[in-house]
Order: structure tokens, then C-alpha cells, then sequence
């Protein structure tokens, strides 16, 4: 298994089935909202630095990624905050190590580039909280979402 960064463009081709999959296992109201991501948006972030892909492929194929976006917090100015947009893993890839290999990768590489604090979003329905737990994650936070569209 290799763990990598990489960028939106490099990815790109490999990473649209992997996103459909996590759209149908995760998303709420897909009757209402449909996957339709804004990439050059993604792409402006990459490219000034306040996003960030990093992959697990195996034998070449990519089998997961973790995008993180990269700030300074408006509370903490002296340090700068990753926060997670998605994590993903096919679902064979799940057992084992290689989601927290992932996550440890993509510490490491955020470390070295001054980010104080990562934080990840989980899913209180695809909750994996044990998992961040064991990494020594902290739960901090709870988000409560409602539709309230037409």
C-alpha cells in the first residue's frame, strides 16, 4: 500500500468512482441534493495552499483518500487548523490498518508543514470515533444538520 499526497488533477480520473461510492453511502437527502462538487473552487483552494489530498493506493489503484482544508483559525492566529472535507475507504480496505495509516501519513505530512491541530468530522451514522480515539483524537464537537431547502 502506498500513502501519498498528491494533487486534484493527478486524482482526478482515478477518484470519480470512489466519490460516487461515498456519496451513496453516506450523504443525507439524496433525493434533494445531488453530488455535483465544485472542482475549480477546489482547485483555487489547492492551489494556494488551503487544500490538501492524501491517498492510499494499492498496486496503483487508489482505494482511499482524506482532503483536508488548511487555515489559519480566526480565534488562534499563531497556529493553522487542517480540517477534514472527506475520508474515505473502499469498504475491503476498511479492515486492518490501512485507514489509520492513512490518517497517521497525512499528520505527519501537515505536521511538517505547521498545522497545530488536525480536525476530522465523523458521521454519527458511519461514525468511526474508536478508530480517531485510538489515534489519540479528541471529540470536541457535534454537528446537527436539517434540510430546510424547498
Amino acid at each position: 500500500m502506498i500513502y501519498q499526497q498528491e494533487f486534484i488533477d493527478d486524482v482526478f480520473e482515478d477518484c470519480q468512482h470512489l466519490i460516487e461510492q461515498h456519496w451513496e453511502e453516506i450523504s443525507l437527502n439524496k433525493e434533494k441534493i445531488k453530488l455535483n462538487p465544485n472542482w475549480d473552487a477546489y482547485r483555487q483552494l489547492e492551489g494556494i495552499g488551503a487544500f490538501r489530498i492524501f491517498t492510499a493506493r494499492d498496486d496503483g489503484k487508489l482505494v482511499g483518500y482524506f482532503a483536508v482544508f488548511v487555515e489559519p483559525n480566526l480565534h488562534y492566529r499563531d497556529h493553522l487548523f487542517a480540517r477534514n472535507d472527506v475520508i474515505f475507504l473502499q469498504k475491503e480496505y476498511r479492515k486492518g490498518f490501512c485507514g489509520i495509516r492513512l490518517i497517521k501519513f497525512a499528520e505527519r505530512c501537515l505536521k511538517d508543514d505547521g498545522v497545530s491541530v488536525l480536525m476530522i468530522n465523523t458521521k454519527t451514522h458511519k461514525d468511526f470515533s474508536p478508530v480517531l480515539e485510538r489515534l489519540h483524537f479528541k471529540k470536541t464537537e457535534t454537528i446537527h444538520t436539517k434540510y430546510i431547502g424547498e
